[in-house]
């Protein structure tokens, strides 16, 4: 995660320097501007390639950072975490279960055993915007492509951490950490209101990610697993855009 909050922090920097050429808000109907924006995302995916046969849908919750020239050029940077319910790859418990699939705890006892998608992605975007059925030049389709780094595992959780074979050193063995560069591309339609409260996005997102587990052993494999993945998402992703408007140099405010 250490890297994710690198991200995080340099894109904050970088829309702070991106905000000195933003225009203001009365531009907005009258021409093409250029102007930062934050959008708040939420994506819906279905998986294929390799993480089909992991992971079942997921959803993606982001901040992106875009920043849009006078002449519709659209430049991105952004963070997604990334979850889901459906655990598909489930046998990765069994050489620590009974023959009826069920965990021991610490006392002997039957445990509640529970597992989760988790992950995270981080990306670079260019884009074109092409003005469209909207109340502006700045509202239009949009295309764009990119690339960045994708992470993915099993998070494993017990009821009151009683089974010691899955206490926190031991999981690691288990979890499937799964990471490496990916390809992303996007399709859809931008909106920028006139008069600043309404400003959305919506379309559809296409990754590719080239990955491989990074555990050393897996406890289950009784070793390690070198294997090369290609990850696939595509589903739909929405969100609502915060333009950062000039109200006067060096004064800025959030729509």
């Amino acid at each position: 995660m250490r890297t994710l909050y690198t991200i995080v922090l340099f894109t904050a920097m970088l829309v702070g320097f991106a905000t000195t050429a933003t225009a203001q808000v009365k531009d907005v109907e009258d021409s093409t501007i250029s102007i930062t924006m934050v959008d708040i995302a939420y994506g819906f995916h279905l998986p294929g390639g390799d993480l089909a046969k992991r992971f079942g849908n997921n959803s993606t919750i982001g901040l992106n950072f875009q920043y849009k020239t006078k002449s519709n050029w659209l430049f991105g940077l952004g963070a997604s975490f990334l979850f889901g319910s459906e655990i598909r790859e489930d046998s990765i418990l069994k050489a620590i279960a009974t023959p009826g699939g069920t965990i021991i705890t610490n006392v002997g006892t039957g445990a509640e055993v529970y597992q989760y998608e988790r992950g995270y992605m981080v990306t670079g975007s260019i884009g074109k915007l092409i003005p469209a059925f909207g109340p502006n030049k700045n509202t239009g389709f949009i295309i764009s492509v990119g690339g960045g780094f994708i992470n993915h595992k099993i998070r494993i959780e017990v009821a009151d951490n009683n089974v010691y074979a899955l206490s926190k050193e031991y999981k690691t063995g288990y979890d499937r950490k799964t990471n490496g560069p990916c390809i992303t591309e996007f399709i859809g339609y931008r909106y920028m209101g006139n008069r600043k409260m309404l400003n959305f996005f919506a379309g559809f997102e296409f990754v590719q990610g080239f990955t491989q587990n990074r555990r050393p052993y897996n406890f289950d494999q009784m070793g390690p697993d070198n294997t090369k993945r290609v990850d696939l998402l595509y589903g739909f992703k929405v969100g609502w855009v915060l333009p950062l408007y000039r109200r006067d140099p060096g004064t800025y405010f959030y729509n």
